[in-house]
């Protein structure tokens, strides 16, 4: 199944933090917040959302094409992710706004604080993925994931007219979205992914209940952090998986990008829905024990093992037979 991937393309830059940011907070001044954080250490490190996932399904030996806007300081990210697999034929370069830039401070809590400047990101908007699909060919799946909140609906929408299945993964820019552009992002969606704090702000924003979102989407699948992940079906059949236990924590950037990146390239090979999310899994841990993003590789004998002592053997033979 050859799956697009639209999404932020952007450079990180991220910081650590040695203390926890709750010390530094006062309760009763938050309206009058002016605190500046002295870091450790800084890199940069390529990022955003679509690059992330469209990079880890890259590593995982499948054939993504990534949707997006970059600036003209885009060509070495570009043979970057051409180096691993990525179909970058989708990217679009903008002449007059750099890359998108996130940045991100972490503490010692793993808690952090982060900016997210668009920069040419906003010409997202003007993407046709007809266009794109002329000369890619159209995939069987379209992953809809943290972008300009114009493109997002604007994707999400030539995806219905065109019949084409779509994932909706709203996650960070739920915050600037409205309860109707919220509704539109995840009507009709094959899949519905998001972390357990954005399930119930999509819930308030939209003022929907979890049994009308299950009307509105095929399959929701919500990540819970060290919970693990959770994968409710149309007919309500519930899925728990549980993470892969991590030999450190470095940082937590971009583990959300990895679960998804793993669980649809397991769907893109047959597993079901289980394998998937431990997958993703998988990837998510490898994620978490880098500085950055995409630091991490797929080394297939290790992470092999991993799964099964996290999973069994079973899961684990599965999962070889398919990646």
């Amino acid at each position: 199944m050859t799956i697009a991937v639209c999404g932020s393309i952007a450079t990180d830059h991220l910081m650590k933090f040695p203390g926890k940011f709750s010390e530094q907070l006062l309760g009763d001044h938050l309206e009058h917040l002016s605190l500046s954080f002295l870091v450790d250490d800084l890199v940069v490190r390529r990022g955003g959302v679509g690059g992330n996932i469209a990079y880890a399904m890259g590593e995982l030996g499948g054939s993504p094409v990534l949707i997006g806007a970059a600036g003209p300081d885009f060509a070495e990210y570009r043979a970057w992710l051409d180096e691993h697999g990525v179909d970058t034929r989708g990217v679009h370069e903008s002449t007059t706004a750099h890359t998108a830039r996130f940045t991100c401070a972490t503490d010692e809590a793993m808690a952090q604080l982060a900016m997210f400047y668009p920069g040419a990101m906003s010409e997202a908007r003007d993407i046709s993925l007809a266009a794109v699909f002329e000369k890619v060919g159209a995939p069987e799946l379209v992953l809809v994931g943290a972008d300009d909140p114009a493109a997002m609906v604007a994707h999400t929408e030539e995806c219905r007219s065109a019949g084409i299945g779509f994932a909706a993964d709203p996650s960070q820019q739920l915050a600037r979205l409205d309860g109707e552009q919220a509704r539109t992002l995840i009507e009709g969606a094959k899949y519905l992914f998001t972390n357990e704090y954005e399930w119930g702000l999509l819930r308030e924003k939209t003022g929907l209940s979890a049994e009308q979102v299950a009307g509105m989407v095929g399959v929701r699948i919500t990540t819970l952090g060290g919970g693990g992940a959770e994968i409710v079906e149309a007919d309500g059949t519930r899925t728990h998986v549980a993470v892969v236990p991590e030999t450190e924590k470095v940082d937590p950037t971009g583990v959300g990008d990895g679960f998804r990146a793993g669980f649809l390239t397991a769907l893109s090979k047959g597993l079901n829905f289980e394998r998937a999310a431990q997958l993703g899994s998988m990837v998510a841990v490898l994620v978490l024990e880098t500085e950055s993003t995409q630091d991490w590789s797929w080394d297939r004998g290790a992470a092999l093992k991993r799964i099964s002592g996290a999973y069994g053997s079973e899961a684990a033979a599965e999962i070889e037979a398919a990646i």
